[in-house]
């Protein structure tokens, strides 16, 4: 049964793991990439430039006629594209391995749920997977928004603690609401859902940052939106695969 539930996982996380990067690639890079520009001063927040002199042209061109013929350029190119192939392929790898984590904690979340007696389809899966987006991301974005390059940020250590307790107080409370009884249940689930939040995360003494906010609105918008796309499709999968084995 251990082996089937692995299997599984492996086949549903590196599935959701594909997806997620190609939603990654697609909606979330440019803005980390636009990020890393400012934090690194290639790019600046509120820069105003003039149209360039007549002496700027001429030195451009200058410099230009100047270079080599193309052995600079290729090489350059070259490097580049090695950069970008090794930033994408480890972007894929962390993903899969990242959600078949994901999908292991979903198995044996089913596992738990089956000894108590409820029936684990790809429709409950598609909720349970929903519960892990709110748990994982959600409710840690409440009080630490997903963090862009060139923004700043409390000490590491701090946000770490806030967001594991953060993220199984959710979960435990989203269990209470869905399979508690009595009132005792839900109010458990209420409080376990606001605690984190009425404790606070750890946030930075002052607001600076290199990259302009609108940059870092969107980058959190899009990296919510993709992972609610990607664990409803992992928990959907999930179930689906629990249900086969079932059969």
């Amino acid at each position: 049964m251990i082996q089937k539930m692995v299997t599984s996982a492996l086949i549903a996380g590196f599935g959701a793991g594909l997806l997620a990067a190609l939603l990654h690639f697609a909606f979330v890079q440019q803005y980390i990439l636009l990020g890393e520009q400012y934090e690194s001063g290639a790019l600046t927040h509120f820069e105003t430039s003039a149209p360039p002199t007549a002496h700027d042209q001429g030195s451009d061109h200058a410099a230009d006629a100047a270079e080599p013929a193309a052995g600079g350029h290729a090489h350059s190119h070259e490097a580049g594209e090695v950069s970008t192939l090794t930033r994408n392929s480890l972007t894929v790898l962390f993903a899969g391995l990242i959600y078949v984590a994901y999908a292991l904690i979903l198995m044996a979340g089913f596992g738990l749920a089956q000894s108590f007696g409820k029936v684990i389809t790809a429709r409950e899966g598609l909720l349970w997977g929903i519960a892990g987006f709110a748990s994982f991301q959600l409710a840690p974005a409440l009080g630490l928004a997903p963090e862009l390059p060139g923004t700043i940020a409390a000490d590491l250590t701090a946000r770490q603690i806030w967001w594991w307790g953060t993220v199984l107080s959710t979960g435990t409370g989203l269990a209470l609401l869905a399979y508690g009884r009595g009132y005792v249940a839900i109010a458990a689930a209420v409080l376990l859902l606001a605690v984190p939040h009425i404790i606070g995360a750890p946030l930075p003494d002052a607001y600076w940052g290199a990259a302009p906010p609108e940059v870092g609105a969107m980058f959190s918008a899009r990296v919510l939106g993709t992972a609610l796309t990607v664990w409803a499709v992992l928990g959907w999968l999930a179930g689906y695969l629990w249900s086969q084995e079932k059969a």
